[in-house]
């Protein structure tokens, strides 16, 4: 990659949990989720050029952060035309939000910008909503709970260390393939019990300890379901996360990829060792570079 003068980092998220809520009249479902993010990131490079332009190799078609610049521009946005360069890191259609921090990263651009906004500054976070149900959640990547369809966040106290072994199985799983099959399996739960895990989850992840110290029963997926019955190496990444000694094993977001979280660094490269899987990832959770 040619460096260029500013350099970006878009972490990806991890679901701690994924609780699926009915289907909306926008199409979209109701959800609640805990939320964290990953050392692990996509690193962005931006230069002012002739006009905008935005490249990621190796990924074809439009991206998300091509219509985050767009979105930028339709309101009104008068920074400077951009040459938007992506080193993918982490692994494409996922479940790990690297689409949607790609496009928070790039929505942050316009955040305190001296250039601003013709016609007013318009809310990130609504704009961010209308590009991807995981946007918003990244414009300020931190722990948090997620409702709604993931227009809702909370931000939660920062956990305590914990560390993320990730076996992503080359990505590839569409999110809306998923939760179609979800619901023609009739996966979900009602919007009470909905309300009821959220409350759960806010005082879990209150006094910011870590994951690997909430009650096992919280740190679900609605959607592994779907996700094994299109993809059942799911099932056997998780079976070797477990063999290899996670404390917690559990699908992040919508698939393929199978997450073991340990305590430490140390524990958890020996894992990745003993699996011995050339997709294997180990990166902190629950913060930042």
């Amino acid at each position: 990659m040619t460096p260029l003068p500013m350099r970006l980092h878009a972490p990806a998220k991890l679901n701690l949990c994924l609780y699926l809520g009915p289907r909306r009249d926008d199409g979209l479902h109701e959800l609640c989720s805990l939320f964290e993010p990953l050392t692990l990131a996509d690193a962005i490079g931006v230069a002012e050029a002739e006009a905008d332009e935005v490249l990621c190799p190796g990924v074809e078609g439009e991206n998300l952060a091509a219509r985050a610049l767009a979105a930028l521009r339709g309101r009104g946005w008068r920074g400077p035309p951009l040459r938007i360069e992506i080193e993918k890191r982490v692994p494409v259609a996922a479940g790990l939000g690297g689409g949607s921090a790609d496009a928070a990263a790039i929505l942050r651009l316009a955040r305190g910008s001296a250039e601003g906004f013709s016609g007013g500054t318009p809310d990130l976070a609504e704009l961010g909503a209308e590009l991807g149900a995981d946007v918003p959640s990244q414009l300020d990547p931190a722990l948090a709970l997620v409702q709604g369809a993931g227009e809702r966040v909370e931000r939660l106290p920062a956990p305590a260390s914990h560390v993320a072994l990730l076996l992503p199985a080359g990505g590839g799983l569409d999110t809306g393939t998923v939760f179609a099959e979800a619901d023609r399996l009739g996966l979900g739960r009602g919007e009470e019990e909905l309300a009821e895990l959220a409350g759960r989850l806010r005082q879990a992840a209150g006094d910011g300890g870590s994951p690997l110290h909430y009650h096992r029963d919280l740190l679900a997926n609605d959607l592994e379901a779907a996700a094994l019955s299109l993809r059942p190496d799911i099932g056997d990444a998780l079976d070797a996360l477990r063999d290899a000694g996670a404390p917690l094993a559990f699908m992040s977001g919508s698939g393929p990829t199978a997450v073991g979280l340990f305590a430490d660094l140390a524990e958890a490269k020996s894992a990745a060792a003993e699996i011995d899987r050339d997709d294997a990832i180990v990166c902190e959770a629950g913060r930042v570079r």
